[in-house]
């Protein structure tokens, strides 16, 4: 299953959301990865538990991503998460 979303944290997959986003997804029964979208096309897939592979795509605020895993559920609650501002404090 894959399902794509925008990036909505204004700095993209930085520190802060790229390790929210990883905590989470660690926490799926099963493996989920991430790879960013350009041009139409989803680029090389990063584990989306991994912080640093997170990182690496460089993908900015407003950019698609797209989730891939085997868990409609997972892939629901991690899109989620990429659909809010990770970079803010919560209040």
């Amino acid at each position: 299953m894959q399902r794509r979303v925008r990036i909505a944290a204004s700095v993209g997959l930085h520190a802060r959301p790229a390790a929210l986003l990883a905590q989470a997804a660690a926490a799926q029964a099963q493996p989920v990865t991430v790879a960013k979208v350009v041009d139409g096309e989803a680029g090389a897939p990063v584990d989306a538990a991994s912080v640093l592979g997170l990182m690496s795509l460089g993908a900015r605020h407003g950019e698609e991503v797209e989730l891939s895993g085997p868990d409609e559920a997972a892939l629901d609650e991690l899109a989620a998460l990429l659909e809010q501002d990770l970079d803010k404090a919560p209040a």
